[in-house]
């Protein structure tokens, strides 16, 4: 061992602790010395290497714990990371949709445009048409409508769509002021014309009749033409659609039909069973595909349905509740009835065992028997298992409803669900049926208007003949041109109104047939789902039936080896109650032994007893004799331990008599629990007929119990027999004993001497006897331990056994349950599958009827139309029979409609009933779907119970091994360790005797051989004492080893036993059947997968190609922040490593939440930057867009134009206003007017003949009125859709706005905040996290007050512009009111006001272009609206994702302080742990000293002893005649105290076993007492029953007869009074019948009476009709010369009026735009000011920062500079100490050796060895010359450079040895050193410079980082700390400075040595060698 390795540990420890004091290293160096000059030459081994060992082991797991906590951060880092990655993928996607959104917007809008475009250029062709004389309309409308139209294609909504709507609204104002101007000639025009008419109307009226009549002619032919063609197109395109339809459907059909016969194809393949029912459901598929058709009105009978379903459900809810009320009685009752069921049970088992050979015998008979049968035979046992299941199921629900009320309150939950659920179809349902209902309205209406118009036209025929009757009969001659014009015109107007109609007719029916279609789509849609959803439902049955079928052949097979099962327990049950009958024997026998050992022990106690006073006589002899010798204490101490071995010996005797007791009792327990074993073996017969699986391992586990029991059975005889054996050989050796003694009592006292060596001999013998029993108890103790240990296993598996059946057969009775529920719901499956097919056949017969009933009307239509171009060519001739036509053709129509009623009624009734079946249909589905649920889970549930059972069988079956292999290991020893002992013995008796036999010749020999008997007995004792050892330490590792072996074994049996049931269930798919059928339905999964990854690769390609764009841009963007953030990053580094050395371990985490904050604040600042750059493209796109003058204000004159833009839509607005206040005040005047009108109807009858030419006149007029306001009613519609896209538009507008104020917003925020990070970073870390915190904080809370003031402002505008919307709506359809009131009124008052239509004309003209020109302005005030509302949307999700940011950061922060936490408590644990370790290592140290110190007294106390026996040997040869007499008193105080020992023993005995029988009395005698007051309590009981019972029979009893009589009584009451009723009756109807026959006769005469009345009130009605007609006449001429006077002042007045309200109109709109642009202006300076505050306030904090590292860097410096000084200072220092011993121990030395020591000195004070050599030449023995070169040398500063050593010399030894030795031991530090990771090492600093903090260089760094790693390398005595910390900056000493630690520069508080030069590469050894050589 080296000592130089010592001083090293011994210097760095002392240096390692800083603040301690030198005073330890300087008191080691001075024991050094005296101990040196002191001691001898033996040498103490230092026990370095275990030391050094645990420092590693330290050192390790430090490293480990930190791998551990670096590979933590590493996860924690990629998961974030991951989550990053995320939450970037999910906002592409989300911007993404938005953008598909918004495309689809704008696809939509255009599409709009263009068909309102369209529509404009139709009525601009309808305009030329109806106005041909004027001017042609310029064809600049159409041209520019249609470019506009396709500048929409292939736009995209980017910057450039807000700039071309700009366009767009300037074009589209000035499309408006062209319009109105267009409005104004047309008006001209109108006027003009009227006034030219009123002038020649009387002139010329007979000649324009004439001509209108000719052009109507003319009309109408172009019109019928027209219409025909109409009507064939709609016919022909209708055909087409139903082909298409037809063609679909056949095809889908024999795609349909195709499939089919692949499952077809693959069912046959499957199996002859499966065929019947596959073609069954195909057959139904194909009738569902037809019926699918015609599902159209089943959503109402589903309502019904519904609600009838969640009356069912409350219905059950309550009868549920009733129900739990009963079951909780049943349960009681239950209980009661289990004990009864628990002593009818003890009744069967003795039942049971009677019957089990004829059980044995019937189960190898059905075993025969089912081998035997085919497989025909395996349905029917099907359906008897799934009965008998069914059962149990049922048994089983009702127990467990009884006992576990939790089922109900599951139940109800579930039932809650299917409430909501049936709830929400209910809700849809709803919806549909009112849907349902508004069509069936629109279809009465329409039918109603097609009767009112029959009616009308048959009530007008019927008018025109009785009017031109009339006139015929007064004017047949005058008047025959007037009455052929009159005949005309009426014709003409009925044409026009059949027109009318048709055309009204066609129209609806074209938007019917539009509707119906969309219906059939989405009904064909639905079914197609539908159709889908249901081929997969049959593929899962399928599956299902499978599955199923599988399962129960499991089952079957699960039954045959249960089966076998039983009958292998039978066998094994038998066998079993032999072995207990054997058992039995065996005990009784060993319990008669052990009576009879009992006697013989009482036998040998008495023969002991005469002994024993045989040996007292001996004694007294014996004492007498003794007393005269002189050495009487020697024979005392003999005595003593004798009398304790005897004690030792009754000890163990009575020890061993309580064992044999408890191996009695435990005898007794044995029968009681083979008893039990019977009756639970008898349990499991019963339940083995009902289990599944499993028992076969049961049986083997068994076996494998029974062959244990077995084994220690034969151990514990052959125990026993031992035992005797061993108690006869004692008898035997007592019995000898007495005879020696007996002999020896004869025997003179000169005979004395070799009887005392024989007595030696035989209590050596005893002595070896003792420890065999002590032995041999040991191990009965042991093997006792182990056998109840498996008895106890043995109880517990079979009690898990027990478990186990169980629930196999609760399980085996769940699955009959589902297996019968199943068979139902399949039955009715079948049943409602036949209800289809029939309901299929019928639907499909209506089908067809229903096809030929149109066709039907088709070709009654077509006729229609032939008759009525027949009525136009020949009206006169033709009339009646048009008229006969029309009324046949109507009573077609009522027949048809009847028809099509019941055919609606049939097909509802159908579609009610599929309904039905569909729900059947999920709800057996859902019963399914659970079913397999359940099974799936029972099936785990049970693979799991069978996997802990196989793993507890095979952990008992190891442990029982282990304890067996155990067991014979330790009798291997103790057999080995008795031989060892018995040769011993045997050696040391040989020499004994040999001893004696020189003794008697008095040779020297004898003192030897005594010397080495003592010797030989010594190491005896020692080897036992470490045979116990090893024994001890044997037993600790093999329980170490069993346990690794447990652990190990049993992971590897379930690794395996895993492996073995996939293996099987692998297997057992292959061999089924269905296998080949699952491969083909794979293959084609496979195929349809493979389709689907083929996509969703090429979806994936696009998204990485899109993700590679992002990445390159992101990467740009991160190598421009990179380049900015260098510097940051490197002065956060050197903060880091500062804080390291500073701060505690501890704070690591909070380094990493700084490091995760900072790293977000980065990720922050990027996306900061991406926003500016794309600011910035788009201020430039804005720049580019606009004109080169206006590069420099883009932004402000962008918002002024959209703000003028703004004031002119509102304008327009007002305008709109206005005009409807108009229309308001005009409908009122027309309400007052036609009062006036009505009460002047009277004076003007007489006007009705004159006025009748200008009723046809205004009739014409009339039509064409209506055909206008049809076409404005268009125009309405269209200009709704303008105005939804106005809005839109607006909405677009201010989002954009909105944009880029937020934008500008976040910009100078960002601008101000990148400058203050910059600075931050170089603050220390505690205060940059705060910094930022605040800062942050405050940046944020203003930013969100902007937003939040930003958004109110545009909340503001949005609800007034909201509000404007309202009122336009609002107007809109209250202008739409308006009309239909009109209407309503025009079509009442047709014939009153035909005057007042020209007025209306003209007024209409003027509102369709002012409506033209409004909805113009509309669209672009709905387009500025949506832009705005999209903005504002943008700045809402950009307010709500930095929410969620700040959220997750502070969600991160507290994640942070929880670790850190964490962090903090972990290390407290470990500083204590640390603490504990340390004392725990101080006690050992002390422990192990005083034990050197206890070894070292004994070696003394040793040889002393040996000096004087040799002494004694010498002078006393007399002394051992003195021990043998001694022996000799002891041996007979021995067998005295045996003797008591065993009478004490015999008591305690006999007292214990009567104190057991007295016991086992009690408790049999309690035990009866406890059964006679059960049984005479339930006798009691039984007695109060009985009692109560024939008191309730008696009572009961009485009341019967009681209840009886009364019955009788009022029977008899009864029949007395029906009789009394009878004849009553009989008498009131003879009375009625009269009063009947007199009211006949009165009704009779009633009726003609009325009869009468009707005819005469018939005849009043045609008057009144004639006089009706002629009123009406005089009112509608009258009507007309007002209107016209009315209509002259009324547009007088409108010109004034709108004059001054367009002047209100500008002066207001340029008052609000006025004010907007102040507001925006103010807003503007507002927003400006707060940026600039913002921008000081960054200025000021960048300012300060600057400041604060200016002085850190000044702190810094000065840090440096003082360090260096005091490095300076304390670099040639030496310890005085030190020198003064090593002075003085110069002069201690002998004078041959100390040149060494001067050579230590001189290397300690850097002396050259050359200048030594020199000096001992020149002075060799002068001490004054040694002294003045030492003293001068010590003055003078050593050089820094050590030198390497290379001489070699020979040196003698102790000296050098002592130094190292004493080096090696003070090595060892009597605290460890700190157990710290080298990252986390703080700088040694001295007390005053402990708080400044010094700058690392990076060389110094590297130098560190070489020492940590070359650490192995190093000298491995010393610690840790040698690669730890340099106390300064060793700059000086660059890569090649010195690795060891004595080299190292030190603080300013120790004084400093000279380094010893040693080199990385040399070991510890070389270099304590090269030290010495110096």
């Amino acid at each position: 061992m080296s000592w130089l390795g010592g001083l090293g540990s011994g210097l760095g420890q002392s240096l390692g602790q800083v603040g301690g004091s030198l005073a330890s290293l300087t008191g080691h160096i001075s024991n050094f010395t005296k101990d040196m000059l002191l001691e001898g030459t033996e040498e103490v081994e230092a026990e370095l290497p275990n030391s050094r060992r645990e420092e590693i082991e330290a050192i390790h797991s430090v490293l480990k714990s930190e791998n551990e906590r670096l590979k933590k951060l590493c996860i924690d880092l990629e998961e974030k990371h991951e989550a990053s990655e995320l939450q970037i993928k999910q906002q592409s996607t989300s911007y993404r949709n938005q953008l598909q959104q918004k495309e689809v917007e704008i696809s939509h809008l255009k599409a709009q445009q263009i068909a309102l475009q369209d529509q404009l250029v139709k009525l601009q062709s309808v305009a030329q048409s109806v106005h041909s004389g004027t001017d042609s309309v310029p064809a600049t409308t159409a041209s520019s409508s249609f470019g506009y139209a396709s500048a929409f294609h292939g736009d995209d909504m980017d910057f450039g769509d807000i700039i071309w709507s700009q366009q767009e609204i300037n074009r589209l104002s000035n499309e408006v002021s062209r319009l109105e101007s267009e409005v104004g000639h047309w008006r001209h025009v109108a006027q003009t014309a009227k006034a030219q008419g009123a002038n020649n109307s009387d002139q010329n009226e007979i000649c324009k009749l004439q001509n209108t009549i000719q052009e109507l002619k003319q009309n109408l032919s172009q019109g019928i033409d027209d219409h025909q063609h109409e009507m064939s197109v709609l016919q022909d395109a209708h055909q087409q659609k139903l082909t298409e339809i037809s063609r679909r459907h056949r095809e889908e059909l024999s795609d349909y039909k195709e499939r089919i016969e692949e499952l077809e194809n693959l069912l046959q393949q499957g199996g002859a069973g499966v065929e019947v029912t596959d073609h069954s459901k195909i057959h139904e598929m194909q009738k569902t595909i037809h019926v699918l058709h015609t599902e159209k009105v089943e959503s109402a009978k589903k309502l019904e349905e519904v609600q009838d379903q969640v009356k069912d459900i409350n219905k059950k809810l309550t009868s549920v509740e009733n129900e739990r009320d009963v079951l909780r009685r049943e349960q009681e009752l239950l209980n009661v009835e289990k004990r009864q069921i628990i002593e009818e049970c003890e009744k069967l088992k003795l039942e049971c065992s009677k019957l089990q050979p004829y059980v044995t015998k019937q189960s190898d008979t059905v075993t025969g028997k089912e081998r035997i049968l085919p497989q025909s035979t395996s349905m029917e046992e099907v359906f008897r298992l799934q009965q008998a299941l069914t059962d149990a199921g049922n048994e089983i629900m009702r127990l467990s409803s009884l006992n576990q009320d939790n089922n109900l309150t599951e139940d109800n939950l579930k039932l809650k669900k299917h409430i909501q659920v049936l709830e929400k179809e209910k809700s849809l349902l709803g919806q549909e049926k009112e849907e349902l209902q508004l069509s069936l309205l629109k279809l009465n209406n329409e039918f109603d208007i097609i009767k009112n118009t029959a009616t009308r036209d048959m009530n007008l025929d019927s008018q025109l003949k009785d009017l031109t009757l009339t006139l015929e009969a007064k004017e047949q001659e005058l008047n025959q041109s007037i009455t052929e014009k009159e005949i005309l015109v009426t014709d003409l107007e009925e044409l026009n109104r059949q027109n009318q109609e048709a055309t009204k007719h066609m129209i609806f029916m074209k938007e019917q047939l539009s509707k119906q279609q969309n219906e059939g789509d989405n009904i064909i849609s639905k079914l197609k789902q539908d159709l889908d959803d249901e081929k997969k439902r049959v593929c899962q049955l399928q599956d299902d039936k499978m599955n199923i079928s599988k399962e129960l052949d499991i089952q079957i097979e699960k039954l045959i080896q249960s089966e076998l099962v039983l009958n292998n327990m039978h066998s094994t049950k038998e066998k079993l109650e032999d072995k207990v009958e054997e058992l039995v024997d065996q005990l009784n026998k060993l319990q008669n032994n052990n009576l009879n050992i009992q006697k013989e022990n009482v036998e040998l106690k008495e023969f002991i007893r005469k002994n024993e006073e045989e040996l007292s006589s001996v004694r007294n002899e014996l004492t007498q004799f003794l007393k005269q010798d002189s050495n009487s204490n020697f024979k005392g101490d003999l005595l003593q331990e004798r009398e304790a071995e005897v004690r030792n010996l009754k000890q163990n005797l009575s020890e061993m008599k309580q064992q044999n007791e408890n191996l009695k009792k435990l005898a007794f327990d044995l029968k009681m629990e083979n008893e039990k074993l019977v009756l639970v073996c008898e349990d499991v017969r019963h339940q083995l007929e009902e289990t599944v699986a499993g028992n076969d391992k049961l049986s083997l586990e068994k076996n494998a119990i029974v062959e244990a029991l077995k084994m220690e059975k034969g151990q514990l005889e052959a125990e026993l027999c031992q035992a005797k054996r061993r108690l006869l050989e004692e008898a035997n050796k007592y019995e000898q004993t007495i005879g020696e003694l007996s002999n020896a009592h004869n025997v003179n006292s000169s005979a004395l001497q070799l009887e005392h060596e024989h007595l030696i001999k035989l209590s050596q013998e005893k002595d070896f006897e003792i420890l065999d029993l002590k032995k041999n108890i040991e191990q009965m103790d042991a093997d006792h331990k182990v056998t109840k240990g498996i008895l106890s296993s043995s109880l517990e598996e079979q009690k898990q056994l027990a478990q186990l059946i169980k629930e196999k057969e609760i399980f085996i009775e769940k699955l009959k349950g589902r297996s019968s529920e199943l068979q139902e719901e399949l039955d009715k499956y079948t049943q409602a599958l036949k209800k289809n097919e029939i309901l299929q056949q019928t639907v499909e017969e209506k089908d067809r009827i229903l096809a030929s009933m149109k066709e039907e009307n088709n070709h009654l239509k077509e006729e229609l139309e032939r008759l009525r171009e027949q009525q136009s060519r020949a009206p006169l001739v033709t009339e009646p029979k048009t008229l006969e036509i029309i009324m046949e053709l109507e009573a077609e129509v009522s027949q048809l409609n009847i028809i099509k009623s019941t055919l609606e009624e049939e097909i509802k009734h159908h579609q009610k009933i599929i309904e039905d079946q569909n729900q059947s249909k999920m709800q057996i589905l859902q019963s399914l779907q659970e079913l397999k649920k359940e099974m799936d889970e029972f099936k785990y549930q049970h693979e799991q119970m069978n996997t802990t059972h196989t793993q507890l069988f095979l952990e008992k079956d190891e442990e029982i091994r282990n304890l067996q292999e155990t067991i014979e290991q330790v009798r291997t020893q103790l057999h080995e360790e008795r031989q060892g002992i018995q040769t011993e013995n045997s050696d040391i008796f040989a020499e004994t005797k040999v001893q004696s036999l020189n003794i008697e010749n008095g040779s020297e020999k004898h003192d030897l051989s005594k010397a080495e008997t003592e010797r030989l007995v010594k190491g005896i004792k020692e080897r036992e004492m470490e045979i116990k050892l090893l024994n001890e330490k044997n037993i600790s590792l093999t329980k170490q080893i069993d346990q690794l072996s447990k652990d190990e074994v049993g992971k590897l049996t379930q690794i395996i036993q895993q492996k073995d049931l996939e293996i099987k269930a692998l297997h057992a798919r292959m061999s089924s059947a269905t296998y080949t059928q699952d491969v083909v339905y794979l293959q084609q999964q496979l195929h349809t997968y493979a389709m689907e990854r083929e996509q969703v690769l090429a979806v994936l390609n696009e998204k990485t190609r899109e993700n590679s764009h992002l990445k390159t841009e992101y990467h740009k963007i991160m190598d421009i922040v990179a380049a900015k953030e260098a510097a940051l990053i490197k002065l956060q580094d050197e903060n880091k490593k500062l804080s390291t050395r500073v701060e505690s371990t501890g704070q690591d985490m909070f380094r990493e939440t700084v490091q995760n904050l900072s790293r977000i604040i980065r990720e922050k600042d990027i996306e900061i930057d991406a926003l500016s750059q794309k600011c910035q493209t788009l201020l430039t796109v804005l720049q580019t867009s606009t004109t080169g003058n206006e590069l420099g204000g883009v932004n402000s004159n962008q918002f002024e134009e959209l703000l003028q833009e703004r004031d002119k839509l509102k304008q327009q607005v007002k305008k709109m206003e206005e005009w409807k206040q108009q229309v308001m005040t005009t409908v009122q005047n027309m309400q007052h007017e036609s009062a006036q009108l009505q009460e002047e109807l009277h004076q003007l009858q007489a006007q009705v003949l004159v006025d009748s030419d200008n009723n046809s006149k205004l009739q014409k007029d009339y039509t064409g009125l209506i055909q206008r306001y049809e076409q404005n009613e268009t125009k309405l519609k269209s200009v709704r859709q303008e105005l939804v896209q106005v809005q839109h538009s607006l909405g677009q507008l201010c989002n954009t706005k909105d944009l880029l104020l937020g934008k500008l917003d976040i910009i100078l925020p960002q601008l101000s905040s990148e400058p203050s990070l910059a600075s931050q970073s170089t603050e220390s870390l505690k205060a940059v996290k705060s910094d930022i915190l605040s800062e942050s904080s405050k940046l944020l809370q203003q930013e969100i007050e902007e937003l939040k003031r930003s958004l109110q402002e545009k909340d503001a505008t949005i609800k007034t512009l909201q509000e404007n919307n309202l009122r336009l709506s609002d107007s809109i359809a209250a202008t739409s009111e308006l009309e239909k009131k009109e209407q309503e009124q025009t079509d009442s008052e047709i014939k009153q006001i035909k005057e007042k239509q020209d007025v209306l004309q003209n007024l209409l003209k003027e509102k369709d272009l002012l409506i033209k020109a409004n909805s113009d302005q509309l669209l672009s005030l709905n387009e500025n609206f949506t832009n705005k509302v999209n903005e504002n949307e943008l700045l809402k999700q950009a307010v709500t994702n930095l929410k969620e940011r700040i959220l997750i950061l502070e969600m991160d922060i507290c994640k942070l302080k929880e670790e850190n936490e964490k962090i903090v408590e972990t290390y407290r644990e470990k500083e204590t742990e640390y603490q504990a370790l340390q004392e725990t290592n101080m006690k050992f140290s002390m422990m192990l000293r005083e034990r050197e110190i206890e070894c070292q007294a004994m070696k003394e106390k040793t040889l002393a002893f040996e000096q004087l026996l040799k002494e004694k040997e010498q002078g006393k040869t007399g002394e051992l005649n003195q021990l043998l007499n001694a022996v000799k008193s002891m041996q007979e105080k021995t067998v005295m105290f045996q003797q008591e020992r065993d009478q004490v023993v015999l008591a305690l005995k006999q007292k214990q076993m009567e104190n057991n029988a007295l016991q086992n009395e009690v408790k049999h005698l309690r035990d009866k007492e406890l059964r006679l007051n059960q049984e005479l309590e339930r006798l009691r009981n039984h007695l109060l029953e009985s009692e109560d019972s024939y008191t309730r029979e008696a009572l009961a009893a009485e009341d019967r007869a009681a209840n009886l009589r009364k019955k009788v009584t009022l029977l008899e009451e009864k029949l007395v009074s029906s009789s009394n009723a009878m004849e009553n009756a009989s008498h009131q109807a003879s009375l009625q019948v009269e009063s009947l026959q007199e009211q006949l006769n009165v009704v009779s005469k009633q009726r003609d009476e009325t009869a009468l009345q009707l005819s005469l009130s018939q005849e009043q009605v045609k008057q009144y009709a004639l006089s009706l007609t002629n009123l009406q006449m005089v009112l509608e001429h009258f009507q007309q010369e007002e209107k016209a006077m009315y209509s002259a002042e009324l547009e007088k007045q409108n010109h004034l009026l709108k004059e001054w309200k367009n002047k209100a109109e500008n002066l207001e709109g340029k008052l609000v735009s006025l004010q907007e642009r102040l507001d925006e202006a103010n807003a503007a300076l507002d927003s400006a000011s707060r940026l600039t505050e913002q921008l000081d306030l960054k200025e000021e904090q960048i300012e300060e920062l600057k400041k604060q590292n200016e002085l850190r860097q000044e702190m810094l410096d000065d840090s440096q500079k003082k360090l260096m000084n005091l490095v300076n200072s304390t670099e040639g220092k030496v310890d005085k100490l030190l020198m003064r011993n090593l002075f003085i121990g110069h002069f201690h030395t002998p004078k041959n050796k100390r040149q060494e020591v001067l050579r230590l000195m001189g290397s300690i004070l850097g002396i050259k060895k050359e200048e030594m050599e020199q000096l001992f030449s020149e002075d060799q023995g002068g001490v004054t010359r040694w002294m003045s070169g030492w003293l001068g040398g010590g003055s003078k500063s050593v050089p820094n450079t050590p030198l390497r050593p290379n001489h070699q010399s020979v040196l003698n030894s102790s000296f050098s040895e002592l130094f190292v030795k004493f080096l090696e031991t003070e090595s060892h530090p009597s605290i460890p050193p700190p157990k710290l990771c080298v990252h986390d090492m703080k700088p040694l600093v001295s007390p005053g410079s402990s708080k400044l903090v010094t700058d690392v260089p990076q060389g110094f760094r590297d130098t560190a980082e070489s020492r940590t790693s070359r650490r192995a390398d190093v000298n491995p005595f010393l610690a840790p700390r040698s690669a730890a910390v340099p106390l300064i900056n060793p700059a000086g000493l660059g890569t090649g400075g010195p690795g060891h630690l004595l080299l190292r520069p030190i603080s300013d508080v120790l004084p400093t040595f000279t380094p010893l030069p040693v080199s990385h590469e040399n070991s510890a050894g070389v270099v304590l060698k090269d030290l010495l050589k110096q």
